[in-house]
C-alpha cells in the first residue's frame, strides 16, 4: 500500500461511509453478454471481504452505479452493503444518501473511475480512483490505488480506512 500523508490519514479517519461505483471499481469494467443477451461481470473476492470487514467495524458501504445488472444485487447482498442506487447522474443519489443517513461530505469516501463520477468525487470528503481510471478522474482523486478496479482496488481502500481508524487488527481478530 502507498504511503499516505498525515492530512489524508486524518480525512480517512472520519469516514463512516464508503460509496462505490460498480463498473471499473468493483469490476474490471468488462461487461460480458451471453447468447441470450444476459450480462455478467467479474467481481474480486478480496474486494468483497474488504467491504464485509468495513461493515463489521461499523463502516457502511453503498453502491452507486450508472447501469445496474442482474448480478449486482446478489453480489451486494453477499458483501452486505447497505444500499444500491442506480442513476447515471450520481450526484442525485449521493445527496439522497447524505440526507437519509444523516452524514456530511467529510464522512464519505467515494471511489469512481470515469467522468460520471466526477461530481460526487468533488464533494466527498475523500475521493479515490482505481489505477486505471480516466486521467481526469485520477487528477481529482485524493488517492489513486495501486491495484486496478475489479482486481483488489476496493480491498486496498478498505484496508486503508481500517488502518487509519485504528481498526485493522480488530478486524483481523474476527477470523481467530
Amino acid at each position: 500500500m502507498k504511503k499516505v500523508s498525515a492530512a489524508l490519514r486524518a480525512r480517512f479517519k472520519k469516514v463512516r461511509f464508503l460509496l462505490l461505483d460498480v463498473d471499473g471499481v468493483l469490476t474490471d469494467g468488462r461487461i460480458v453478454y451471453d447468447a441470450n443477451g444476459v450480462d455478467a461481470r467479474f467481481y474480486d473476492v478480496q474486494d468483497g471481504l474488504g467491504v464485509y470487514l468495513l461493515g463489521e467495524m461499523g463502516i457502511k458501504t453503498i453502491l452507486i452505479t450508472a447501469k445496474g445488472s442482474r448480478c449486482l444485487r446478489p453480489r451486494a447482498r453477499d458483501m452486505r452493503v447497505e444500499a444500491v442506487y442506480e442513476d447515471i447522474v450520481k450526484i442525485r443519489p449521493y445527496k439522497k444518501i447524505l440526507k437519509r443517513f444523516g452524514v456530511s461530505d467529510d464522512e464519505v469516501c467515494f471511489m469512481g473511475d470515469d467522468f460520471v463520477d466526477l461530481a460526487v468525487m468533488r464533494r466527498a470528503g475523500v475521493a479515490v480512483a482505481p489505477r486505471q481510471a480516466a486521467a481526469e478522474v485520477r487528477k481529482v482523486a485524493d488517492y489513486v490505488t495501486q491495484r486496478e478496479g475489479g482486481r483488489g482496488a476496493v480491498r486496498e481502500v478498505a484496508e486503508l480506512i481500517l488502518q487509519c481508524q485504528g481498526l485493522w487488527h480488530r478486524a483481523l481478530k474476527i477470523y481467530e
